[in-house]
C-alpha cells in the first residue's frame, strides 16, 4: 500500500504491537515526528510494591482526577494527560501486590509529578524492604519473544545446615560469587533440594548490594534459547543477572548435538563479564560428566554446585535452626498416625473409610518417613504454607498446615 501526501509517496510502516497502549504510543511518535514536535522527550520508569489488594490500588489509581485512565485488564491501564501518557501494570501475591509503570512526559516536572501522585495512592502500605524483579520471557505465538515482570521480596532467609554442600556457609558464598570476575553458576540436583531457593538469595544479595531493585531476566521456556533474541536484550539491557532453570537439554555437551550453548558461551566472556553481571543455570543432570566442559571451565565458571538431598542425621542435627520445625512435624506425624492413619487403613466397608481397603496393617510401624523441612522462605510466624507426607508401609498420606504460623519449606530429607 502507497500513502499519497503532497505529491510524494511514503511506503506504509507495518508494526505488530499486541497492547492497546503501543498502539496508541507508537502513533503518537509517528505524528509528533511527522509534525516535528517533541511531544514526550523524557521517561521514567516506575516500579513498587504494597501490601494492598491489587485491584483497590490501581482502582485508586485510575480514578484520579489528574488524568484519564483506561482500564486494561484487572491488573493494567493506561493513564493519559496532557503532557504525560503511562501504563500501568500490576501482578498479586499471597501477601502483597506488586506494579511497574512506564512513565513518558513533555518535561521532568510532569513525570515527577505522575510518580508521586502514584505513589501516594499506595502511601503506608508500600513496601520499603530490599525486592528484586524477575523479567519473565517466554515464547508467544510464531515464536515471538514476550515477557512479564514480576517484583519479588528479596526475604529469603537460608540455613547454612540445609546446604552442607557448600563449604563456609551460604552468605559467604553468595558474596565470593558476587566479587568474582567469573560469571556461570551452575546448581545442579533433583527437584525439591533448595535450588531456586539459593539463587533467589542471590538475586536478593545482589539488590542489597546496589542499594535498589536487582534486575533478573529469567527463562524457563528452552522455546526462547533457539535464536538470539533474549542474548540481545541481556547484553544491551541492565540485568543484573540471567537465570536459566531446568536447563538440562542446554547444558549438555555440544558433541551430543547441542546447538545453543555456544551463545551462553559467546556472552560469558564478553561484555557481561566486563560488567560484572551472572548467569546462573540451573539442572537435574544428574552427573556432573553431563555438562559441556567449555561452560564449566576454570575463568568462566565460579561453582559447580551439586545440591542434593539431606540425610537424616543432617536434617535432625542439634545445630539446623529449623529444629523446632521438625520436633513439630514429628509431633504432628503421631497425632496424624494416632487419629488418620486407623480410619484410612481400614477395611473395605469400614465406617468412614469410604469402602477403601488393601493398606497395611495399621499396628504396625510405618517402614519410612519424609519429612520435609530444613530450608525456610522468612520468619516462621510470617511464612505461608508447608505440606509434610509420611509413609505407612506402603501407601502414602499426606497432612496439611500445623497452625496460623504456617513454615514455608523447601529442602528434603531422606533415609
Amino acid at each position: 500500500m502507497i500513502n499519497d501526501r503532497n505529491d510524494k509517496r511514503y511506503p506504509l510502516v507495518t508494526k505488530h504491537v499486541y497492547r492497546v497502549s503501543d498502539l496508541v504510543l507508537y502513533d503518537r511518535f509517528a505524528r509528533a515526528l511527522e509534525d516535528g514536535i517533541a511531544r514526550y522527550p523524557v521517561f521514567r520508569e516506575l516500579r513498587f510494591a504494597a501490601r494492598i489488594e491489587q485491584e483497590v490500588l490501581l482502582d485508586a489509581i485510575a480514578l484520579d482526577s489528574a488524568w484519564r485512565a483506561e482500564r486494561l485488564s484487572i491488573d493494567s491501564a493506561i493513564l493519559d494527560a496532557e503532557g504525560m501518557f503511562a501504563t500501568v501494570y500490576g501482578s498479586r501475591k499471597a501477601d502483597y501486590c506488586s506494579f511497574r509503570v512506564y512513565i513518558w512526559a513533555a518535561d521532568v516536572a510532569h513525570a515527577e509529578e505522575t510518580k508521586e501522585r502514584i505513589l501516594a495512592k499506595a502511601g503506608s502500605t508500600r513496601i520499603t524492604e530490599a525486592m528484586f524483579s524477575i523479567d519473565w520471557h517466554f515464547s508467544a505465538g510464531k515464536g515471538e519473544l514476550e515477557n512479564a515482570t514480576i517484583e519479588e521480596m528479596a526475604d529469603d532467609v537460608l540455613c547454612d545446615a540445609a546446604y552442607p554442600e557448600i563449604k563456609g556457609g551460604v552468605n559467604a558464598f553468595i558474596r565470593r560469587y558476587l566479587e568474582a570476575p567469573e560469571t556461570v553458576l551452575v546448581l545442579q540436583g533433583p527437584p525439591g533440594t533448595g535450588k531456586t531457593r539459593l539463587i533467589r538469595a542471590i538475586l536478593g544479595a545482589i539488590s542489597r548490594r546496589k542499594g535498589e531493585e536487582a534486575e533478573c531476566l529469567y527463562t524457563g521456556d528452552m522455546r526462547t534459547l533457539t535464536s538470539d533474541g533474549i542474548f540481545v536484550r541481556f547484553i544491551t539491557g541492565t540485568h543484573d543477572a540471567f537465570v536459566v532453570e531446568d536447563a538440562d537439554h542446554l547444558l549438555k555437551p555440544r558433541a551430543d548435538g547441542n546447538e545453543h550453548l555456544h551463545r551462553f558461551l559467546g556472552i560469558a566472556d564478553g561484555v557481561v563479564r566486563a560488567q560484572g553481571r551472572k548467569i546462573i543455570f540451573s539442572t537435574n543432570l544428574p552427573n556432573v560428566g553431563d555438562l559441556d566442559e567449555a561452560l564449566i571451565r576454570p575463568g568462566r565458571c565460579f561453582a559447580r554446585i551439586h545440591v542434593r538431598s539431606l540425610t537424616n542425621a543432617e536434617a535432625l542435627a542439634p545445630s539446623t535452626p529449623t529444629l523446632p520445625l521438625l520436633k513439630r512435624a514429628k509431633s504432628m506425624l503421631s497425632e496424624e498416625w494416632n487419629t488418620r492413619s486407623a480410619a484410612a487403613l481400614r477395611p473395605r466397608g469400614s465406617e468412614g473409610n469410604g469402602g477403601q481397603y488393601g493398606a497395611p496393617d495399621p499396628s504396625r510401624p510405618p517402614a519410612s518417613t519424609t519429612l520435609r523441612a530444613c530450608t525456610v522462605s522468612g520468619p516462621l510466624a510470617v511464612a505461608s504454607s508447608t505440606r509434610t507426607a509420611f509413609e505407612l508401609g506402603s501407601s502414602r498420606v499426606t497432612s496439611v498446615p500445623f497452625s496460623t504460623a504456617r513454615p514455608t519449606v523447601s529442602r528434603t530429607h531422606s533415609k
